[in-house]
């Protein structure tokens, strides 16, 4: 039988950062709001989650990896809504956000992990976060967790 590894939810014990866009902050904070609520479920202590606000979606990498490179945090969540609109802003915003997280955890070795909503409209976004579809928030905290604790399994392996 092979040896396998795996992340449990136990998140006792992990400080893990949540970096917040503002812009569409009417999504966003809902998507805090239940990341953090996850984060305690799962036995993170309140005083080991730091939140930290950013203008938008696009500067939620490079504070990532501020974070990330700290040495402070098992994972790092990454919460913001690009809406599309009438130009192709969407198009650049949403692709450097994805391609910048992912870049913070394949260089850090930290979990960045996406929770940036990219939907049609506002609607969409709000049923993303709590409502109608999904909490893409508790689910990124989730994540998180699972992720942290994965990587801890394989570094002690």
């Amino acid at each position: 039988m092979p040896k396998e590894l795996k992340g449990d939810m136990n998140g006792q014990g992990l400080h893990i950062g949540v970096i917040v866009a503002r812009f569409n902050e009417i999504v966003t904070k809902k998507l805090l709001d239940s990341a953090v609520e996850a984060l305690l479920h799962h036995g993170v202590r309140d005083e080991d989650i730091t939140v930290s606000w950013v203008p938008g979606a696009f500067e939620l990498p490079v504070v990532a990896k501020a974070l990330a490179k700290s040495g402070r945090y098992q994972a790092i969540i990454c919460l913001g809504a690009v809406i599309r609109g009438e130009t192709s802003h969407y198009d650049f915003v949403a692709g450097q956000a994805a391609s910048g997280i992912s870049s913070v955890a394949l260089e850090t070795g930290v979990p960045a992990i996406f929770g940036v909503l990219t939907t049609e409209n506002q609607a969409q976004a709000l049923d993303r976060a709590g409502g109608k579809v999904r909490d893409m928030g508790a689910n990124t905290a989730a994540v998180a967790v699972e992720t942290a604790r994965l990587i801890e399994a394989a570094n002690t392996a």
